[in-house]
């Protein structure tokens, strides 16, 4: 069972040879984004940005979908954790800390899907912060997921 295990989770020798070759830059802490969220994003077509809303589009490329052709689960929950975190912005938000995040998966989208994805902010406790994060095929208006988001961090002063 245990080697039946390392096999799933080891790729295959042609992907593991990809991966090696990527020219990975070193991340600088508090600056730059982590290189899993800016491979994630840099794809993101922004429609709207207002104060605690963002609307976005996202095609689905071979890049982010599992074994039977689908947008996989950890693409989509990078995307809510990542929105989240970007509706806030949108207030002048620092970062913040993902708390909790939680997903319904409701269909899956295929490649080439284009997702409308919208971000906004729930409210604001303390330095407690909730987001929900919607992603709806664009073509069938048929609903793929949704997140909520939950982050916490420090409120930094204006002075």
């Amino acid at each position: 069972m245990e080697q039946r295990v390392r096999d799933f989770l080891r790729g295959t020798e042609e992907a593991e040879k990809r991966v090696a070759a990527l020219a990975v830059e070193p991340q600088l802490p508090g600056v730059s984004p982590s290189f899993y969220g800016a491979v994630c994003t840099r794809d993101i077509r922004v429609d709207l940005a207002e104060p605690g809303l963002i609307r976005c589009f996202f095609r689905v490329t071979p890049l982010f979908t599992d074994a039977e052709g689908n947008l996989s689960r950890g693409a989509i929950a990078n995307l809510v954790d990542e929105l989240g975190g970007y509706a806030l912005m949108t207030l002048g938000h620092h970062t913040k800390v993902s708390v909790n995040i939680s997903i319904a998966y409701l269909s899956t989208a295929r490649l080439d899907d284009e997702l409308e994805i919208t971000s906004r902010v729930l409210g604001h406790k303390g330095a407690y912060s909730g987001t929900a994060v919607t992603l709806m095929n664009k073509r069938t208006r048929e609903m793929v997921a949704e997140g909520r988001h939950s982050l916490f961090g420090k409120q930094y002063s204006n002075i």
